[in-house]
């Protein structure tokens, strides 16, 4: 590599004879360098002709710590020179005047800039400003994301308010805003919560006058169930943990506070989800190939139940798992109260009542019967009849012609004016 010599007024002399300061030495413009011993630079002029020149950008990588960079001499170069030295090791390294005085420490990733401030001897005076630390003045505009809104310098929170029509799927792009709901009664739809990740999450509001569902995809669940509906003026946060929804500050109605929940049944035990058991009024339906009990939480809550599932001979009873089981009968509604542990009757008579209707029964669920042996108490097989199960089977049949009484009967005593016919007395 060739370099220009600058000119001096007589040999070996770095002073110029036109103006008495001494002569900038010719520029070179990058130097890569791995430093793996204490390195001593030269100034890029003719009477150095070997050895490791200054250069305007030094990119050095030391090869361990407590290595130096020693500046050239600082009477040899005009006041201003300068330097940018970027340090792409791991390890720390330090830069020296032609003395031995500490000019800068570099630590890894560190960009440094130096400049001479005075070059009366070999040390001179160099003064530095550190590139890339320290604090910087970033465009809040380009910053702001989902959720944020630049105001002047600073990055402030937003949550803007979007309208959607029935049949609308959740966003990406949702995120942080509040969608609002100003129709009757919809459907929302939410999109699998795999694709949205943890951490997404929106504000929801029902400004509408009916009720808006919010239905999953797949096997998602939202607050443990396959979809949740929201009542005029309810509202809440939606937040997706990357495998499932739920809610956060969930508010209820003031006004519509009763939710339904529609329960299909066949056989076995079927254990309700916190969120199913929230909803008050209960109705189960479907076709019942055996008994079916439902187990509710262990919480205090009133239940209005319907049980509207064709039985075919078979119960439907409801417990805690913790108490007693009490028996819906087929094709009624009962109001329970639930402390807890036991299910109790929630209906009592009222002022002024006179009298008191219940469901005709079956000889497996009599329509008056016991919490803890259902199957057996009064039932009305037909017109005009008034009967007794004990244990699923009929015993005792009261009608217009009198009384028929199933297996043995004994020490029993009365008048009958109709006389006693059939059987062995």
């Amino acid at each position: 590599m060739t370099y220009s010599t600058p000119f001096t007024g007589s040999a070996g002399s770095f002073t110029s004879p036109f103006t008495g300061d001494v002569v900038q030495p010719t520029d070179v413009s990058y130097l890569n360098l791995s430093l793996t011993t204490n390195t001593y630079l030269l100034w890029p002029v003719s009477s150095n002709t070997t050895g490791t020149y200054a250069a305007r950008i030094m990119d050095v990588t030391p090869s361990t710590t407590g290595l130096g960079l020693y500046m050239p001499p600082a009477n040899q170069a005009s006041l201003g020179t300068d330097a940018f030295i970027r340090n792409l090791g791991s390890s720390t390294f330090t830069v020296y005047d032609n003395s031995g005085g500490t000019i800068i420490t570099v630590t890894a990733g560190q960009t440094k800039y130096i400049y001479l401030t005075a070059n009366t001897n070999v040390a001179g005076t160099w003064a530095n400003i550190a590139m890339g630390v320290g604090t910087s003045a970033p465009d809040a505009t380009t910053l702001a994301g989902y959720g944020l809104e630049a105001l002047s310098n600073t990055l402030n929170q937003t949550h803007p308010a979007q309208s959607a029509n029935d049949g609308y799927t959740f966003l990406a792009s949702d995120r942080a805003q509040v969608k609002v709901w100003s129709g009757g009664a919809g459907n929302w739809n939410l999109p699998l919560a795999s694709t949205l990740g943890n951490n997404w999450f929106c504000l929801f509001k029902n400004n509408g006058s009916g009720t808006l569902t919010i239905n999953c995809s797949g096997s998602d669940t939202f607050d443990t169930a396959t979809a949740k509906t929201y009542n005029p003026n309810e509202s809440s946060f939606i937040v997706c943990d990357g495998t499932q929804f739920m809610s956060v500050g969930y508010g209820v109605s003031n006004v519509f506070v009763f939710t339904a929940l529609t329960f299909p049944v066949t056989a076995g035990t079927y254990t309700l989800t916190t969120a199913q058991a929230q909803s008050i009024i209960q109705e189960y339906v479907g076709s019942m190939t055996d008994n079916v009990t439902i187990v509710y939480p262990p919480v205090v809550n009133l239940y209005i139940i319907s049980n509207q599932a064709s039985n075919n001979g078979h119960s439907l009873r409801i417990t805690t798992g913790y108490g007693n089981t009490y028996t819906v009968p087929a094709g009624s509604q009962v109001s329970v109260i639930c402390d807890g542990t036991n299910f109790f009757n929630a209906n009592t008579v009222q002022v002024g009542a006179t009298s008191l209707s219940v469901i005709d029964g079956t000889v497996s669920t009599p329509a008056i019967n016991f919490a803890n042996e259902n199957n057996t108490g009064i039932y009305r097989s037909g017109s005009g009849k008034l009967d007794i199960s004990i244990l699923g089977s009929q015993v005792l049949d009261v009608n217009a012609s009198g009384i028929t009484v199933t297996g043995n009967v004994s020490a029993v005593n009365g008048t009958f004016t109709g006389g006693i016919s059939g059987g062995t007395f």
